[in-house]
């Protein structure tokens, strides 16, 4: 009998054909979920009679009250080699191997300067006018070259991002807790201050940090009263990095020129956020890590590491 394998939040329904399946097909049923499910029940209903799991990003948590109700589940692989949303030590007392792959940074890089453009070209408003019969010619452009990119965080993504900035003729600044003079000047950028400093003086602000205990909220409503009423706000890595209702609110009353955000406290969006009617935002429904190339390497290091595991020798294994 074959073991049953369950692929979650599949929206692009593209998991099974990314990817060559064939080395476990033998062994392994595969079962893909193009929908999303939105409560722990739901998805402990659904997953109570597969064996393995394939997770995406960290959309769906497995916490220990989730995995104590799956006694059948033995292997959960997770796109990506970090995962905030899994409890291991319950995924080990259940007798649960959890595994990873490999992602890269390039996609969040590419979208991230996808929002920007977009925010500093009014892009979104001036194709609808186009589309619509609008006026022709209602926004001026926000010049990137000569300005001042303030980056929240500057790893592997935060640097990519700076080099771009720095090819547009930006003035780039970077500033994080640990932040050193060292690293700024590896990556040719200058070393804020403080944080209070990048976000006076910056036109464009965009957060590439790792959520934890001391990043969340890092940006509350004082401190995104520092930013200029001129200034854009771009967040493609965590929602909780920023005070949601303090952005919301600066949105709504001008205070900034407008936020790029691919990140949201609650995903799937659900239909009624106040996100999804907030003026000067434009906002993707994360989409940071959603390209071709990264899927296929998401799902294909899936198949080796089931293939590692049912082999009794895992690869890439969390926790």
């Amino acid at each position: 009998m074959r073991l049953r394998c369950a692929v979650l939040d599949d929206f692009q329904d593209i998991a099974t054909t990314i990817a060559d399946w064939s080395p476990v097909r033998d062994r392994v049923e595969v079962t893909s979920f193009t929908g999303h499910f939105a409560t722990e029940d739901e998805l402990a209903t659904a997953l109570a009679d597969f064996d393995i799991a394939v997770t995406l990003r960290e959309r769906v948590p497995f916490p220990a009250s989730l995995l104590d109700r799956l006694p059948r589940l033995k292997l959960l692989v997770a796109s990506g080699m970090r995962n905030s949303v899994i409890d291991y030590a319950a995924a080990g007392r259940n007798g649960v191997t959890v595994c990873g792959t490999q992602s890269s940074a390039v996609p969040p890089v590419e979208l991230t300067w996808a929002l920007l453009l977009g925010l500093a070209r009014g892009l979104v408003t001036e194709h609808h006018a186009l589309r619509t019969g609008g006026p022709w010619q209602s926004t001026v452009g926000a010049d990137l070259h000569g300005s001042r990119l303030g980056l929240i965080g500057l790893g592997r993504i935060g640097s990519r991002v700076a080099a771009v900035g720095l090819a547009f003729g930006m003035e780039v600044t970077a500033w994080s807790p640990h932040l050193t003079r060292e690293r700024t000047d590896e990556v040719g950028v200058e070393l804020a201050s403080s944080k209070e400093e990048l976000l006076r003086t910056s036109d464009f602000v965009s957060l590439h940090l790792v959520l934890g205990e001391s990043t969340r909220g890092l940006l509350g409503a004082a401190e995104l009263a520092l930013l200029k009423p001129t200034a854009y706000l771009v967040n493609t890595s965590r929602a909780a990095l920023v005070d949601q209702e303090a952005l919301l609110a600066a949105l709504r009353e001008g205070r900034i020129a407008g936020a790029g955000v691919d990140v949201f406290d609650t995903e799937p969006l659900p239909a009624d956020h106040p996100m999804r009617t907030a003026p000067r935002l434009l906002a993707t429904p994360h989409l940071g890590y959603v390209s071709r190339a990264n899927y296929r390497t998401y799902y294909t290091q899936a198949v080796e590491d089931i293939a590692a595991w049912l082999d009794g020798s895992p690869v890439r294994r969390l926790g």
